[in-house]
């Protein structure tokens, strides 16, 4: 169960290597988290990622879990709630594709679509359905302000988000007063590994930053956060600009 700060003791994390889930979940252990599951494709990388939660403190575990193998998500995660409650889920999976080459193979383009949106409706819906059972717990989803508008740039990767982001919302309604909450996170462009070689965006932020945000949701019990908060603002303008002159900016 969750602490009075909302802090919770178990974290399941579909992405185990997601480099904003692993900053979130060192600084869940740090509060009070002691099991974490980390979820992902089997690789040396989701090992080490686990151990160095290990050398925190932590119970940490893994567990083969494919984003795009849709029908094995039941079995995969209901093994992982059959072990005990899970206090929180961190649905952080996903693929930033690249735009000019998914544009002309639009298997690639596909892939994006299935990986960040059909993928995580799957997962998502079984994880909800999990914590329902269970009366409580929280499912927090990495969405991104690519998804409030598409823009030209990166619309395959940003309208992945903006289906994953409705979804994500319209399933916190579903679930109000069940006990379970739904928290939908919005950061702006994050300097990671996945980001590395890209422009960097005005008001970048890191995973630690988007980590402590998701702390702060957890223990506001928020629906959305935003990440930097001023990207509310910002992203409220650009979705209401006219069409003509969103066009025209260099985005």
């Amino acid at each position: 169960m969750k602490d009075a700060f909302g802090i919770p003791q178990s974290l399941l994390i579909l992405g185990g290597t997601s480099e904003i889930a692993l900053a979130s979940a060192r600084r869940l252990i740090v509060r009070r988290t002691r099991t974490v599951w980390l979820a992902g494709r089997p690789s040396p990388e989701l090992e080490q990622a686990a151990g160095r939660l290990r050398g925190m403190g932590a119970d940490v575990r893994t567990v083969a879990f494919d984003a795009l193998d849709s029908a094995s998500h039941e079995t995969v995660l209901g093994k992982v709630f059959a072990e005990g409650d899970i206090d929180m889920v961190l649905l952080a999976f996903g693929v930033l594709g690249d735009q000019a080459r998914d544009e002309k193979e639009p298997l690639a383009a596909a892939r994006v679509a299935q990986t960040n949106y059909t993928g995580a409706v799957s997962a998502g819906l079984i994880a909800a359905r999990a914590l329902q059972s269970q009366g409580h717990g929280s499912l927090v989803v990495l969405s991104s302000v690519a998804g409030e508008r598409a823009r030209r740039s990166n619309f395959i990767y940003g309208s992945s988000k903006a289906g994953l982001d409705a979804f994500s919302q319209g399933l916190g309604d579903a679930l109000y007063g069940t006990g379970v909450h739904v928290m939908v996170v919005r950061p702006g462009f994050v300097r990671t590994k996945m980001t590395a070689g890209l422009p960097q965006a005005p008001m970048a932020t890191t995973p630690e930053a988007v980590a402590a945000a998701v702390e702060t949701g957890l223990r506001r019990r928020s629906e959305t956060v935003w990440v930097p908060g001023a990207l509310r603002f910002v992203m409220a303008a650009l979705r209401h600009l006219p069409r003509p002159l969103f066009r025209r900016l260099p985005i």
